[in-house]
C-alpha cells in the first residue's frame, strides 16, 4: 500500500547517535526507544475512535477511545526493544511473539518460536522489528498474521533497505510500512549499507 519515512529532524539526529559504532548498548536501547515512539505516533493516526464521556473534577466532557484491537508482534528477539514504548503509548494493546533468525548461510527466514491464539484476531497489528534488509523475516510474519486472518497490518522498522521494502509490497502490497530511514543497498552478507551493524547485538550487547 505505501511506505512513509518519518522525516522529522528528532528522528534524524537519533538515527545518526545510532550508526555510530561508538554509541554504547545503553544509548543504543534508548535511542531505538525514542525512535520506536516517533514510528508509533505516525503509524497510529487512522486509528479508529469511538465517543466517550468522562467526568473531570468540575463537570461530565466529552472525548474519544481506541475503537479497536491492536496487536504487538515483535520478531525476536531484536523486535523486543521496540515494545515498551509503543505499549506506553498503546497500554491497551496485546503483545504475541514471533521467533524468527537468519540463516547466515543462506540468509532465509528460520522459525523458531510462535505465540499467536489460533482465534479472535486482532483488528489491527504493528509488526516491530528494527531492521528491515531483504524482507524475508517481515514477510514470513505477515503470512502468519494473514493466517491468522488480521484485516490490516502495519510493520514498524527502525532502518530500512530499498530490497526490502519492494519484497514487501510485491509480495503483500497492502501492507503499510513506517521506517526512519532507507538506505540504498545490502552487502554480500545481505546486512544494510551504511546501516548500524546487527540492532539485537548492539540492543542486548552480545557483541563478540
Amino acid at each position: 500500500m505505501s511506505t512513509t519515512t518519518v522525516d522529522h529532524p528528532l528522528v534524524r539526529c537519533h538515527l545518526t547517535r545510532l550508526r555510530d559504532a561508538a554509541t554504547e548498548p545503553a544509548e543504543f536501547r534508548i535511542l531505538v526507544q525514542r525512535l520506536a515512539t516517533l514510528l508509533a505516533y505516525e503509524a497510529t493516526q487512522d486509528l479508529r475512535t469511538a465517543p466517550c464521556t468522562v467526568t473531570t473534577p468540575l463537570t461530565d466532557a466529552t472525548g474519544e477511545q481506541l475503537d479497536e484491537r491492536i496487536g504487538l508482534v515483535p520478531i525476536l528477539r531484536a523486535g523486543l526493544g521496540l515494545v515498551d514504548p509503543v505499549l506506553h503509548l498503546i497500554p491497551s494493546a496485546e503483545v504475541w511473539h514471533l521467533g524468527l533468525y537468519r540463516d547466515e548461510t543462506t540468509a532465509q527466514p528460520v522459525r523458531y518460536y510462535e505465540k499467536l491464539p489460533e482465534s479472535r484476531p486482532v483488528d489491527v497489528a504493528l509488526i516491530l522489528d528494527p531492521m528491515l534488509a531483504t524482507g524475508g523475516s517481515a514477510v514470513a510474519a505477515i503470512e502468519r498474521l494473514h493466517r491468522w486472518k488480521v484485516p490490516r497490518i502495519k510493520l514498524l522498522s527502525v532502518l530500512a533497505a530499498r530490497e526490502g521494502i519492494d519484497r514487501v509490497l510485491s509480495e503483500f502490497p497492502q501492507t503499510q510500512i513506517y521506517v526512519c530511514g532507507i538506505d540504498p543497498e545490502l552487502n554480500a552478507q545481505k546486512f544494510i549499507v551504511p546501516g548500524l551493524g546487527d540492532a539485537g547485538d548492539r540492543i542486548f550487547n552480545t557483541l563478540e
